[in-house]
């Protein structure tokens, strides 16, 4: 009698699913464009095509929303910086440098906004997966074994690498990507031979 019953519920459950991902996209693509204390409820709603009363619903707060958005991109961003191979110092900045043209506006403006609490947590988790990444992909190039110079040698490919790097040579001096690309080689290679 009741045949229809449980394709209706496995129907509802794939509509609740899909919405959750729009709204969860939607904060994510948003993310990518603004500071998270420019987007609005409203703004999220009307990407994903929901009301706010669904996007609460959906997320339980404004805070749980971008902290579910952003764990996405940081997933998406470590997709993208893992591509490289270790040591290879051509690949990394590329890897980089893809990143920074699709990301580093909006990463330079969330830095400027990190004084806010909510942004705060969100700055330092990607200060930290910064320095693996250059860990990961440069370590391998450091020949020190003591660790207070390692240390030293890393914090210098750390900034040589970072994304206010990115900002000077591209934004700032109006550097090409491939000039900017070969500027930041440049520094990561002359810092790797200093300590061979």
């Amino acid at each position: 009698m009741n045949s229809g019953r449980p394709y209706r519920m496995r129907a509802r459950a794939e509509a609740a699913e899909a919405t959750r991902r729009r709204v969860f996209n939607a904060a994510a693509d948003l993310l990518r464009q603004r500071l998270r204390a420019d987007i609005r409820l409203e703004d999220v709603a009307a990407g994903a095509g929901v009301t706010v009363q669904t996007v609460l619903r959906v997320a339980g707060s404004k805070t749980e929303l971008f902290q579910v958005a952003f764990e996405h991109l940081l997933a998406e961003i470590a997709e993208q910086l893992y591509g490289a191979e270790p040591g290879d110092v051509d690949a990394a900045v590329r890897t980089w440098f893809d990143h920074y043209e699709q990301f580093g506006d909006v990463v330079v403006r969330t830095l400027a906004d990190e004084t806010d609490p909510a942004v705060s947590p969100i700055v330092e988790v990607g200060r930290a997966k910064h320095r693996q990444r250059v860990e990961h992909l440069l370590g391998p190039l450091l020949t020190t074994r003591q660790a207070d110079e390692r240390a030293r040698v890393l914090d210098a490919l750390v900034c040589a690498s970072d994304v206010y790097t990115w900002k000077l040579l591209r934004r700032d001096f109006g550097r090409s990507r491939t000039e900017a690309e070969a500027t930041m080689r440049l520094m990561i290679e002359s810092i790797v031979r200093s300590r061979q």
